[in-house]
């Protein structure tokens, strides 16, 4: 679980989703995400796999995740 959960928006920007830890964002950047690929994505994909697998730093893994999701447009 992370120190602070990354909120996103969801669709038209009806709608937020939390993200708290590490693995949900994990899974919310392989399903859901608008826009695959790009350096930041890969950065966020990278930490939160090695944060989920405890090879890593959580707060790493949510500092990427919060930059991918500025440089996608859907962060809170």
């Amino acid at each position: 679980m992370w120190d602070e959960p990354v909120e996103v928006v969801i669709g038209p920007g009806d709608y937020f989703k939390s993200i708290r830890g590490s693995r949900e964002a994990l899974a919310y950047l392989m399903t859901c995400w608008p826009q695959k690929g790009g350096d930041s994505f890969a950065l966020a994909k990278r930490a939160c796999m090695e944060a989920a697998e405890g090879r890593g730093d959580p707060s790493t893994a949510a500092s990427a995740f919060r930059a991918a999701a500025n440089d996608a447009g859907i962060l809170r």
